[in-house]
């Protein structure tokens, strides 16, 4: 079977993800929060935290990281979900996208696919996340696999 340059590119970039997001969660101390709604007071979970961690968005098990949780960035039918809903970072045209954060309250920037927010998050790994969902989500399950 032969694969589309599109899909090479999105495998390497999954692969990438992988990669990256297992060391930093490993080494990096400041764990990155992300808080949707419209005033960010939903904890939709941690973004580079281990995937046996409860909050942790890569945590199939955990209310962050369920397909079917109302909390989760996976629920393509939930309101943080969906590529539709205005409060999801999968919507290419939102400018209400959840925010990242740590717990000393810093802002890392938006959470949002939209590549023309002003204040869309530049941490390299949730770009790549952001930029990559359709095939990520795709394969959701192999590559939480990867996850540290």
């Amino acid at each position: 079977m032969r694969l589309s340059g599109s899909t090479v590119t999105r495998a390497i970039a999954a692969i990438l993800l992988v990669l990256v997001v297992s060391p930093v969660a490993a080494a990096q101390q400041v764990q990155l929060l992300l808080f949707g709604g419209r005033d960010h007071e939903v904890f939709l979970g941690c973004l580079n935290c281990s995937k046996y961690d409860q909050s942790s968005v890569w945590n199939a098990y955990g209310p962050q990281g369920s397909k079917y949780s109302a909390e989760s960035i996976w629920n393509k039918y939930g309101t943080y979900g969906s590529k539709y809903s205005a409060e999801s970072p999968w919507n290419k045209y939102s400018a209400s996208a959840p925010v990242v954060v740590d717990r000393e309250g810093n802002f890392y920037g938006y959470f949002s696919a939209n590549k023309y927010h002003p204040k869309r998050t530049t941490i390299e790994f949730l770009v790549t996340l952001l930029d990559n969902y359709e095939w990520i989500v795709e394969h959701l399950d192999e590559v939480r696999q990867q996850m540290r």
